[in-house]
């Protein structure tokens, strides 16, 4: 392990054990608003501090003495507003809420205030949209926090005096540590969230998976989207693999999509390179009018929606005949990336499974997806129990506007078996991505794996896309030697005979019936 990954390790280590140690009796899905709040703050003070020594290198004078000069004062912001997006003032610096913790001066209305300063900076500028709000959930005069200002003062000092002591190193070349650590952090209130886990992250096996098949074959992406971007975490895993020019989400609940504007800052994409919506989906197409090169989703899986027949004019769903039912939006989801798909574009998305053979409308729309547009690509089983929150097995469908010669058939892949079991959760490992990956780009039959289904062994099935149809995975049960079993019944009868024939003189001597029977 190189000392990145080790400092990697011992700083998410860290990390999480202080947010254990702080959080008292607040749900951790609940605390996570104030660690993960004033790590984003951290962050942004720490690049407000190295933007402006950088500003100033030739002048040779502080950012506190810059700021007390109206030129100076004025020129720092202008320039801050323009590549950062926000200004945090001298007085309102990291290190001076550390250094007021330290000499306990410190108190919660102080970071109230230098919250609201930043802020209002923003105000009136192209950054409003994305900070507007960022904040919101860290209500710091919360009765969770604490009953008084005193006491909520003491729980906040010790997060800024907890973060100060750990070592961040927050060089360029090691920005992703600081990342990776918030990445983590989100995961692990994931883990212990229950089925609220489900709103906001995507565990890292299945989100790496969705982003190796959404990328592969691509270097430069011009645009990419989530529409239920949770967190904000698959939307930004894909920039492992390809260059994204603009990212997209949309994100319902209000805390989450905070969290994703916080987690986009934080892992470096400035503000005009992303666009995060907050509202339904479904109900408010925020998207409308763009089209993605890649889209990639873990909506929430049959969730209820209105299916209102004002749909039925919607560009996304008019087409198909049918709405989705009202308690399984699944195939609305699929609907709208569909319609959002750029001529070339590809969408990778995690569904359960009964999006496979459900009947009724949801039989109505996936013949029209198969048939009509011909852009479902490939359909991949999962192994069950690997999402926080529920145990269900879900399957990945690999959608393609451009099918590159492959419009007369679909692939199938049962993955089902390839995790690792953890103590909570199951576990999609490297290898198994791996294996799942390279049978998508082979494309051919492999044995109790994968399955190339032509079109008309689809519509020979009623347009069924139930995997265990395509692929069989049935292990042909060991035959039995007759002769051998009944050759070992006697000799274990004989056994017997010999050990009650030893057993009998003992019963007699105490007279005592003998109860296994008479010897032969």
């Amino acid at each position: 392990m190189d000392n990145i990954q080790q400092h990697q390790k011992e700083l998410c280590n860290k990390l999480w054990a202080m947010a254990n140690a702080l959080r008292g009796n607040m749900e951790a899905y609940e605390f996570k608003n104030y660690i993960l709040g004033m790590i984003f703050y951290y962050y942004l003070s720490d690049r407000t501090e190295k933007y402006v020594e950088k500003l100033l290198k030739d002048d040779n004078i502080s950012y506190e003495n810059a700021w007390k000069d109206e030129e100076y004062k004025k020129a720092i912001i202008e320039e801050s507003l323009n590549d950062l997006g926000f200004v945090i003032e001298p007085q309102y610096l990291f290190r001076k809420l550390v250094e007021m913790v330290e000499n306990k001066s410190f108190d919660v209305e102080f970071l109230q205030a230098a919250i609201n300063s930043l802020m209002e900076s923003t105000i009136g500028t192209p950054s409003q949209a994305d900070f507007e709000g960022l904040f919101s959930d860290m209500t710091l005069d919360s009765t969770k926090l604490g009953h008084s200002v005193k006491d909520r003062s003491a729980v906040m000092a010790k997060i800024i005096a907890s973060l100060d002591e750990i070592n961040f190193s927050l060089e360029d070349t090691k920005i992703d540590v600081l990342g990776n650590a918030y990445e983590y952090l989100i995961g692990q209130f994931a883990a212990t969230a229950g089925k609220k886990a489900g709103e906001f992250y995507t565990p890292a096996g299945p989100a790496e998976l969705l982003c190796r098949l959404a990328c592969l074959g691509l270097t430069d992406v011009k645009s990419a989207a989530d529409p239920t971007c949770g967190s904000g975490s698959l939307l930004l895993r894909l920039k492992k693999y390809a260059r994204v020019g603009q990212y997209y989400g949309q994100e319902l609940t209000s805390t989450t999509y905070n969290l994703a504007r916080m987690n986009m800052i934080l892992r470096g994409i400035p503000y005009p390179y992303f666009t995060i919506y907050n509202g339904d989906t479904l109900e408010h197409d925020y998207f409308e009018g763009k089209t993605f090169r890649v889209q990639v989703a873990n909506p929430p899986y049959s969730a209820n929606w209105s299916a209102d027949m004002k749909f039925m004019e919607d560009e996304r769903f008019n087409e198909y005949g049918k709405l989705a039912p009202k308690s399984k939006a699944d195939f609305a989801f699929v609907q709208h990336m569909i319609y959002h798909m750029d001529e070339d574009g590809r969408a990778v998305v995690l569904l359960p499974h009964g999006v496979l053979f459900r009947g009724g409308a949801e039989e109505t729309i996936r013949k029209y997806i198969i048939e009509k547009l011909n852009v479902l690509d490939a359909v991949i089983g999962l192994p069950a129990n690997l999402f926080f929150g529920t145990g269900i097995p879900v399957c990945v469908l690999v959608l393609k506007r451009e099918r590159n010669g492959n419009s007369d058939n679909i692939l199938f892949i049962d993955a089902s078996k390839e995790f690792e079991a953890g103590k909570n959760q199951n576990i999609l490992r490297d290898c198994d991505i791996d294996k799942i990956v390279e049978a998508y780009q082979q494309r051919k039959n492999i044995d109790k794996f994968a399955h190339v289904a032509t079109m008309a062994e689809i519509a020979e099935n009623g347009f069924n896309l139930n995997i265990p149809r395509y692929v069989d995975t049935f292990e042909k049960e060991p035959e039995i030697d007759l002769a051998a079993v009944s050759a070992e019944i006697r000799g274990l009868q004989k056994e017997i005979k010999q050990i009650n024939s030893k057993l009998k003189p003992y019963f007699d001597e105490l007279g005592l019936d003998f109860p296994f029977g008479e010897e032969d």
